[in-house]
């Protein structure tokens, strides 16, 4: 009489890899938050566009320094009183990546107190 075979138990492995599968499936259609564009829409290239400050924006250098269309502003509150009245209600500011965040901070506390109504931060946008 022959011994019978051991069996080993198999690992369920498919199992496994199954249920991996339908989770990343799962998660590819549920991050899909965004409805897509209509396929005939072009967008806008902004490629060959210079880029330039607006006339009523306040420059802020990162050495704290700041400044309208090259000339240089003593204080926020001196180029308050400069803009018109129109252009205090949105008052937009283009600081410098490195200037200290304690800085613009301030900066936004002075254009608010001397009567601007919204601040308004001016940065880059980086598309893919």
């Amino acid at each position: 009489m022959r011994r019978p075979r051991a069996t080993t138990g198999r690992e369920p492995t498919i199992a496994l890899i199954n249920i991996v599968f339908l989770m990343l499936i799962f998660f590819l259609v549920a991050g899909t938050l965004a409805a897509p564009l209509d396929s005939d829409l072009k967008l806008v290239r902004t490629d060959a566009i210079e880029g330039s400050a607006p006339a009523d924006a306040l420059v802020l250098h990162a050495d704290g320094r700041m400044s309208n269309l090259g000339s240089e502003i003593i204080n926020a509150a001196a180029f308050m009183e400069n803009l018109p009245e129109e252009a205090r209600r949105r008052v937009r500011v283009l600081p410098d990546r490195d200037l200290p965040a304690t800085t613009l901070v301030e900066i936004g506390r002075v254009l608010r107190d001397a009567g601007a109504q919204k601040v308004v931060l001016i940065t880059e946008r980086g598309l893919p």
